[in-house]
């Protein structure tokens, strides 16, 4: 017997906010702060790979296991008709349409947020001058983000500049977005 979205069954569509963006462009603080304001659930692929680094289970590379515990948890949180904020540098296009393809299978909305700093001396002097909230995970070096391999987007998303802009200020039109998504499917999305 194939499971359905109780949500979905009633009319009301959760949503799965996927954030996206190197490391130290804003996009935690920006993800954390919406999160909170919507009430949604928070996944952070960072805590998720360092909890599995501390459990010595995985000995080695993490590969995509992190990414995967999160589009598991995600979409279980999505069945249940919640609000999932997904933060994670996402880099890859198959790491976006594995975001998408979960909320597809919880028949939940999507929102894909890239976040980016284009000033890159800006850039460079947040990940020269951050420190991290999770215990024993090692931050990249500016040559590790400078270098990482980011795929450019080849769909729509939102896209947001962090460069002279307060969280405030990318949270809001994040809002904004969200309140087009609604428009477009109606009052019942879940936000």
């Amino acid at each position: 017997m194939a499971e359905t979205n109780p949500c979905a069954a009633s009319g009301r569509a959760p949503l799965l906010i996927a954030f996206s963006g190197l490391p130290a462009t804003g996009k935690t603080v920006i993800a954390r702060e919406l999160a909170g304001q919507l009430g949604a659930v928070y996944l952070r692929i960072d805590s998720i790979e360092q909890a599995l680094r501390n459990s010595g289970a995985i000995a080695g590379s993490l590969d995509d296991t992190g990414y995967r515990v999160g589009y598991a948890v995600a979409e279980d949180n999505l069945r249940l008709g919640r609000t999932v904020v997904a933060d994670s540098v996402n880099p890859l296009a198959l790491t976006r349409d594995a975001w998408v393809e979960a909320a597809n299978r919880a028949q939940a909305a999507a929102l894909e947020v890239q976040v980016q700093c284009s000033d890159p001396q800006e850039h460079r002097r947040r990940v020269e001058a951050r420190t991290t909230d999770i215990p024993g995970l090692r931050l990249p070096a500016w040559t590790e983000v400078a270098s990482r391999e980011y795929h450019p987007w080849l769909r729509d998303h939102l896209a947001i500049d962090t460069a002279g802009r307060s969280v405030e200020q990318c949270v809001a039109t994040i809002r904004e977005a969200l309140s087009g998504i609604r428009a477009e499917a109606g009052p019942d999305i879940v936000l």
